[in-house]
Formats: structure tokens, sequence, C-alpha cells
């Protein structure tokens, strides 16, 4: 597959360049929708008890600023990073420096060499094609999604753009749930939730084993 993805890398350390560690950074309108997208992502998890919890395109570790802002109602959530550029992760190393961070690209990784996570989120990962196709940008969500959920022993949980919106913006990847229930019960798993009811002009999928 084309490496055309590493441009919305490119694109997500500009805003970080541009904006520091801050929401716009993430390329966040805001705080407020970026909380309740935190929110709604970790209600994926079931559990009362211990998981372990990757945070998939971590960034500068926005999400786990919010698990420690909450730390009360996620106190059994044992969080890990991932992010592909070494320049953001180490910002969020900088600034946690006892938690665990990777720095790798997912999909030219060895599967063996990676640990397995009770549950992954992927926030604002496939939100952006940035000058990906459609055709290029699909391709490279499938092909993602089916290897992050073979490392996964419950459940992933990752947000799109909405398509029932009054105008679609070019440079971001909205997808028709017809077109991603499809691939899903085929290719993947047919124990899904798919979440449209929080306001923002997006909805989450909770992909389950």
């Amino acid at each position: 597959m084309s490496k055309k993805y590493l441009n919305i890398v490119k694109h997500y350390e500009s805003c970080v360049e541009k904006h520091g560690d801050t929401f716009k950074g993430a390329d966040w309108p805001n705080k407020d929708d970026a909380i309740i997208r935190y929110q709604v992502m970790l209600d994926v998890i079931k559990e009362n008890e211990k998981v372990k919890l990757l945070d998939f395109g971590c960034g500068t570790g926005k999400l786990f600023e919010h698990i420690l802002t909450n730390k009360e109602v996620y106190s059994h959530v044992d969080y890990s990073g991932l992010d592909i550029s070494k320049k953001i992760m180490e910002k969020a190393k900088s600034k946690f420096p006892d938690t665990n961070f990777y720095c790798f690209d997912f999909l030219e990784t060895d599967l063996n060499t990676i640990e397995t996570f009770d549950y992954i989120l992927l926030i604002g990962v496939f939100t952006e094609k940035i000058d990906l196709t459609f055709d290029e940008m699909w391709l490279y969500f499938k092909t993602l999604i089916t290897k992050v959920f073979n490392k996964t022993n419950k459940g992933i949980a990752f947000n799109v753009m909405s398509k029932s919106v009054d105008w679609e913006r070019e440079d971001l990847f909205h997808l028709s749930t017809d077109l991603l229930i499809d691939f899903i019960t085929k290719k993947i798993s047919r124990n899904f939730i798919i979440r449209n009811d929080y306001g923002l002009y997006e909805y989450t999928v909770y992909l389950y084993k």
C-alpha cells in the first residue's frame, strides 16, 4: 500500500508546530468538543476492573490529561500511548516521563513484536484525509483497522466524519455507515455499536470481539 498516509502525519506535526500543545495543536476546533469526544471514546470500556488501554495516535497526550483530570472515574484504566511522529512523541514523553509510550509505524511493524491491549482507541486517526483520495483513505482505513483489531482482547473505538451534514469538506473523511457496516460485518466483527448521539458532525464506532 502507498505510504501517502504519512501526509496526514505531516499535517498534524504542522498543527503542533503552529499552535503548540493545545487542542488546536491537535487540530480540534475547541476544548469542549474534544472533551465530549474523549468521554464518548472511553465509553467503549464496559468493565470497572483494570483494563489495558492503547491510545493510538495519541499526539501530545491530551486523552491522558483527560483521564488524569477524571482519575476517580478512570482509575481502572492502565494507559499507554502510540504515535508515529517522533516530534510529537517527544512532547508527550516530556510531559509524562513515567508513562508507557510507543513510537513506530503500525503498518510497517511485525505484529508479533507488539503487545496486546484490552481496548484500543483511535481518536481523530480517520477524520482527516488531507490530500488522499477517498479510495486511498478507505484502503488505509480498512488495512489499519484490521491490523489494530488483531491486537485487542476486547474491542476498539474510532471516529469518522458523518455524511449527514449540510456539506462535506474535501480534506475530511466522510464515511457512509452503509459502506462501513458492510465492511466490518464481512471482514471484522458483527458485534458493534454506532454512536451518533453527542452533537458533533461525526460518529463513533465501538467494535467488539
